[in-house]
């Protein structure tokens, strides 16, 4: 995962966050938040070397993953 985020941070102007938490009392559990500039960069992170190794790496680790697509309503720091 760390090599993934310093990809993400050095080549992905277009990730605003990509955040890996981990959670109190579940030491084997992580939750990612991920916002994007628009689509476009969500492409271009799905498609990124450093990303493609993960996605193709991951199974391995884990038990289960879930996904939940949000939709920014409005916030501080966004453009919502």
């Amino acid at each position: 995962m760390a090599e993934t985020i310093e990809g993400i941070k050095a080549n992905e102007p277009g990730t605003l966050v990509y955040a890996s938490h981990l959670v109190d009392g579940q030491p084997l559990q992580r939750i990612f938040y991920e916002l994007y500039r628009d689509e476009a960069a969500f492409e271009a992170h799905e498609a990124s070397p450093h990303t493609r190794r993960y996605l193709e790496q991951r199974d391995q680790y884990l038990a289960s993953t879930e996904v939940d697509w949000l939709t920014l309503q409005t916030g501080k720091g966004t453009d919502g």
